[in-house]
């Protein structure tokens, strides 16, 4: 059954019409940052097919089956398989995640940590339509396989929606075009804590640091995990976050139990027609209250050795993982220290490109990558040994990845920063940054609150007493 691709005649932006069924188990990949990175953002609704892997157990359609998520969207794909020609990013496939605690199986690395969210280590729906919108162009696109609805009732339901006043929706629910509060400031109470205290985050740094001095590993991802209880629905959290810190690799997915909301401005893997793109981060600088401190923390980041030489550890570990599944000779470090501007911080980023081989697939690259050389560390198996051993808690989603994978076989995922889970009135995030030999506690300690602090002032309406846990 072949895709049917069309314009919507009434252009309107995708979260607007996002707004009308975000209370459905529906997906949004949303690129509220419009750059050459963020040219489009995806909505997928109406699934028709559920995989999902959870400690070691892979359910479709919620049968149980033998073997794992990765292998049966391998299989899936390739079985299935359609060109896309249409110059969209993607017409059909399957939008969803795969967790840091499911990127540890693949190199049998045990955890001490006790499971706390109910929700899949892996999960990734087909959906029958998917909305795409252009960002550039303000041009709306449907695609659908017409599983289980026509082409013309798509087009029907959806030029009715984008044709409704600005400040209205489905069922007459207000809009505002503005979303100006977050967390307590809209109603809600918040609480936030960590699991950590600063003090044993700054010992388990130094241990880190020991670590490395004694030839272990050269960089690692110290993390922690903060808990905010509050009670703003998720989705004004989304709305709060991509007005006040856009991004180019943010999302919105909504399923029965829980929410993930992300702002992440960092991609981890992409295909497109066979080539292979990854775009590490690693340096950080909060933004500047003053446009004379804003340029002297950008040239500060700029010019830091100890962020150049983390980001550079990096990029040779992303190039080992490339080479795994390219052509000889094809990967090739195309941007090595550019410096990104968001909302709140600077960040120093490269990428790393490269050509797949024939007959290997966008599940072949995730096998050879994932989890991300960014946010694990170099050598990548001890420094996952270390992180489990010095973390206080699971990961969970955070540092996994969120993205689509097409039935033409390319794909896009982000590194799940910048990012929160909502289940039963509590939010989960992490918050975490690269440790070298070099680092100075104090500094890593304040640079896990820049990183965390949009994602926290989205919930809280910037309540900043987590800092002191």
């Amino acid at each position: 059954m072949g895709t049917k691709v069309g314009r919507l005649k009434n252009y309107c932006p995708a979260e607007r019409l996002f707004a009308a069924f975000h209370r459905e188990t529906a997906a949004f990949l949303d690129s509220s940052l419009e750059n050459a990175y963020g040219r489009y953002s995806v909505i997928g609704r109406y699934p028709y097919l559920r995989a999902e892997e959870n400690l070691g157990r892979l359910r479709v359609n919620g049968r149980e089956m033998d073997g794992t998520l990765l292998g049966f969207l391998s299989r899936y794909l390739k079985e299935n398989r359609e060109e896309n020609e249409t110059g969209l990013p993607m017409i059909s496939g399957a939008v969803g995640y795969l967790s840091y605690d499911y990127g540890r199986s693949f190199e049998q690395i045990s955890t001490r940590h006790v499971k706390e969210l109910d929700m899949p280590e892996g999960l990734f729906t087909f959906y029958d339509l998917y909305v795409i919108d252009d960002l550039e162009k303000k041009e709306l696109y449907i695609c659908t396989g017409e599983r289980l609805h026509s082409y013309e009732w798509y087009e029907s339901e959806l030029s009715e929606l984008a044709g409704m006043p600005d400040r209205k929706i489905a069922g007459g629910t207000e809009l505002p075009d503005e979303c100006e509060k977050g967390g307590k400031e809209a109603g809600g109470e918040s609480s936030v804590s960590s699991d950590f205290t600063k003090q044993e985050y700054l010992e388990a740094i130094h241990s880190m640091i020991e670590y490395i001095r004694s030839g272990d590993i050269y960089i690692a991802n110290m993390t922690r995990q903060i808990k905010v209880k509050c009670d703003i629905a998720p989705y004004e959290v989304f709305r709060y976050l991509r007005r006040h810190n856009p991004s180019p690799f943010g999302g919105y997915l909504n399923e029965q139990n829980f929410q993930i909301i992300s702002a992440s401005p960092e991609r981890f893997l992409r295909i497109r027609a066979g080539n292979v793109e990854t775009r590490p981060i690693k340096g950080t600088r909060k933004r500047g209250k003053t446009q004379e401190e804003d340029r002297r923390l950008r040239m500060e980041l700029e010019a830091s050795e100890k962020d150049r030489s983390e980001l550079l550890m990096i990029v040779d570990l992303e190039r080992n993982d490339l080479n795994r599944v390219c052509e000889p000779g094809s990967v090739q470090v195309t941007e090595l220290f550019a410096v990104e501007s968001y909302a709140t911080v600077f960040h120093l980023v490269s990428t790393v490109t490269g050509q797949l081989k024939a007959g290997k697939t966008a599940a072949d690259l995730i096998g050879a990558a994932f989890p991300g050389g960014s946010i694990t560390g170099a050598p990548k198996i001890r420094a996952m040994e270390i992180i489990d051993e010095l973390e206080h808690s699971r990961r969970g989603l955070y540092t996994g990845s969120i993205g689509y994978l097409s039935m033409n076989g390319d794909c896009d995922l982000n590194i799940v920063i910048r990012t929160a889970v909502h289940q039963n009135g509590t939010y989960h995030l992490g918050a975490g940054g690269g440790i070298t030999a070099e680092s100075e506690p104090e500094f890593e300690y304040d640079e896990t609150w820049q990183k965390a602090r949009a994602v926290v002032e989205a919930i809280t309406g910037g309540d900043k007493g987590w800092m002191d846990h």
